[in-house]
């Protein structure tokens, strides 16, 4: 059933990232990360472009963790509880995008860091 109300698909929402940050250990690592990187941006007073590649790779990665727990979720609920290869290649693909976005995530940071320094 769909929702109605906006604040109900926003509440939705809002529980899925407080369920994903109590439980997914990674994701609250990412967590931290994110902020450290925003708050290097401001200290570092990153130029405006620079700022906006930093938070589109950081929200990119909490995005993708959010992804990768609820096919996670799915995948145990239809297995219940049993090791299929499908579903192994499904939570692994899951996980993969994740790294991936985790790599950009770096890669990004470094080549701003990289363009702060010689700037300077």
């Amino acid at each position: 059933m769909k929702n109605r109300k906006w604040l109900d698909s926003l509440g939705h929402a809002l529980d899925g990232i407080r369920y994903t940050a109590k439980n997914e250990r990674n994701f609250r690592f990412q967590l931290v990360c994110a902020v450290l990187a925003i708050v290097a941006c401001m200290f570092f007073r990153v130029e405006m472009w620079q700022f906006m590649l930093v938070a589109t790779a950081v929200f990119f990665v909490l995005a993708m963790e959010l992804v990768n727990t609820a096919i996670e979720a799915l995948t145990d609920l239809t297995c219940n509880g049993e090791v299929h290869p499908l579903a192994k290649i499904a939570k692994d693909a899951a996980a993969g995008a994740v790294l991936l976005a985790s790599v950009f995530a770096v890669v990004v940071g470094v080549v701003v860091s990289v363009s702060v320094i010689t700037t300077r």
